[in-house]
């Protein structure tokens, strides 16, 4: 496993795209945020938005690039012919997956952990001038307070957790425009389509099995009105990369390469 855990770790590092791809989640995912967090206002008669999903709206646009990372890991070595050479260096093709996995979870959580702190950053520093103060019932964000540090550490979670679906269902499609379509299906055009729903408790099962149930461990204000609780919604991706990652496992062992 070390060997193999090397050998990701090179071939990750040492693609062309990479780093840039690191770099973009962190640029689009903060500047993102800071344009939400400068731009929303808080106006005299109150204010019924939650200050920590404002802050942290830019995750919803950097799981995108996280999905082409995490996709690009697995169906660039198809598309090259290069996954047989790995093979013939890791014949056991769980431990290639495990290994693959480990290594795109070390890479995201980084760039993760980059993404979410200068959004907290700037939601803390732009949101008091934006009116979220404590004349409006407001405290200054702070990872003191137990629901704003589960919504940051949560939102690095889903960001991961993100990678490891992308990574477990382009290894089932293999083709790299297809597998990102998929995924990117799932995360956007998905959460449209059950917005359109008319019937309140389809729209509400529907929220309750999607991966972006995932962002309700954003939430910090009116979780009542939540399909589900913050952790609960995590669960949900966790289970959806849970699936991923034993269905590619099956795949690969099945499937030629």
């Amino acid at each position: 496993m070390t060997n193999a855990l090397r050998a990701e770790w090179t071939k990750l590092r040492t693609s062309p795209g990479t780093a840039w791809l690191l770099l973009t989640i962190v640029v689009l995912t903060v500047g993102v945020s800071t344009a939400a967090a400068a731009t929303i206002t808080c106006g005299a008669t109150g204010c019924p938005e939650d200050p920590a999903k404002i802050s942290f709206t830019g995750v919803q646009l950097g799981q995108a690039v996280v999905v082409i990372l995490a996709v690009l890991t697995i169906s660039g070595e198809h598309a090259t012919g290069m996954l047989r050479v790995s093979l013939s260096a890791v014949p056991n093709r769980l431990r290639l997956l495990i290994a693959k996995a480990i290594v795109v979870t070390g890479a995201i959580g980084a760039a993760g952990l980059l993404a979410v702190a200068g959004s907290f950053l700037a939601g803390r520093l732009l949101l008091p001038s934006s009116g979220f103060t404590a004349a409006h019932g407001f405290a200054r964000l702070s990872l003191s307070d137990g629901a704003v540090l589960r919504a940051t550490t949560g939102s690095v979670l889903y960001l991961v957790l993100i990678a490891l679906v992308a990574l477990g269902l382009s290894t089932v499609v293999r083709e790299t425009a297809a597998s990102i379509g998929v995924l990117l299906g799932l995360l956007y055009l998905i959460p449209l389509i059950t917005q359109a729903v008319s019937s309140p408790s389809w729209k509400r099962h529907l929220q309750q099995i999607t991966p972006t149930a995932g962002l309700s461990v954003q939430a910090t204000t009116q979780l009542s009105t939540l399909p589900l609780t913050p952790w609960q919604g995590l669960g949900v991706l966790a289970c959806w990369a849970a699936g991923s990652l034993l269905l590619a496992a099956v795949v690969v062992h099945r499937r030629d390469a």
